[in-house]
């Protein structure tokens, strides 16, 4: 089809948001799988965001081009507390700011895309109504969709690992080809 996404390629930017990317088994292997596809010369850009800004103090700036130089944005992160990692909620506060994200002239994510990727710890049995959680982790990651909305970019099915604690190396390589083959998907 002329003039269809299917034309062109997404450009898909992964930030990745672990506190301890060297101790982790989960996130560091899809950050691996992301990287691979971006040296196999897909349209995928990877950024340490603890590594870059781990300090709190981030480079507004350029976090604001490398995001306007992306279709769709991947927040990569292991699930704490119910929630992201701090740094999350600090990127959020400095980097989707007034006039540039949101209100009347700020739509520099409009048209853009944002998935979730979140390794949640726990089984999926512990996130149904009936667990000990009470909630789904749709639902406990849905600030993600309300912040998409105001900022005008189109917020996609999160991709969850559930149950990591326990993942065997054959699970983590299949959730490392499921994660790759979802964030990098085309049709989504």
């Amino acid at each position: 089809m002329s003039g269809s996404r299917k034309d062109t390629l997404l450009k898909t930017l992964v930030l990745v948001f672990h506190p301890n990317l060297s101790r982790s088994r989960i996130n560091r292997r899809l950050m691996q799988e992301a990287q691979k596809a971006a040296d196999d010369g897909r349209e995928v850009t990877v950024r340490d965001e603890y590594g870059l800004w781990g300090n709190g103090h981030i480079d507004v700036a350029s976090e604001h081009a490398v995001m306007e130089q992306h279709d769709r944005i991947v927040l990569q992160f292991p699930f704490y507390w119910y929630s992201s990692p701090s740094l999350v909620k600090e990127w959020e506060d400095q980097v989707l700011e007034y006039g540039w994200a949101y209100g009347s002239a700020g739509d520099a994510l409009h048209g853009k895309e944002l998935i979730v990727a979140a390794s949640v710890g726990a089984q999926a049995a512990d996130y149904a109504g009936t667990g000990p959680v009470g909630h789904s982790v749709e639902e406990l990651l849905s600030p993600f969709d309300a912040t998409s909305r105001l900022i005008g970019i189109t917020y996609r099915p999160p991709f969850l690992l559930k149950g990591v604690m326990n993942f065997t190396d054959a699970q983590l390589e299949q959730g490392a080809k499921e994660y790759i083959d979802y964030i990098l998907d085309e049709a989504a």
